[in-house]
């Protein structure tokens, strides 16, 4: 399951993984894919949707929190220890790292300050090292 801001790059690493479908634009409901469930970022921003992303984990693997280097940082996107509340595993990944390599120590900052454990995967354009590595990290889960 990914989850994480608007604009976060959800789809773009959905497709990474291996997911078939190609569509661009908004996500405004949960998608269930072949092999991903992407909530929309909608979800995460307003917090009495947070109890459908809670729920919607129960049929994932791992819950995969996405933080946005290129995103507006001003804004935190995760309640801190909002990690704690899913029942999977949960991995972090920060998105657009090539874009602003400034502000991958403050995602990873809030992401840890969310729950989510170490290491995390940076993921840019282009990137196959890292989400290769993200592939092996769910394959052991399984």
């Amino acid at each position: 399951m990914l989850i994480g801001p608007r604009g976060a790059g959800k789809s773009a690493l959905a497709e990474q993984l291996g997911e078939t479908r190609v569509r661009t634009g908004r996500t405004p409901v949960m998608v269930y894919g072949e092999r991903t469930i992407e909530a929309p970022g909608a979800y995460l921003e307003c917090p009495w949707m947070h109890c459908h992303l809670i729920a919607a984990a129960q049929d994932a693997l791992c819950v995969i929190m996405i933080a946005d280097a290129a995103g507006n940082r001003r804004k935190r996107t995760y309640p801190p220890g909002f990690a704690g509340v899913f029942g999977p595993p949960v991995i972090g990944v920060v998105t657009k790292y090539d874009l602003d390599p400034a502000a991958v120590s403050e995602c990873e900052a809030e992401l840890l300050q969310a729950g989510v454990p170490g290491p995390f995967y940076r993921v840019g354009r282009g990137e196959t090292d890292a989400v290769e590595a993200l592939r092996r990290a769910v394959a052991e889960i399984r």
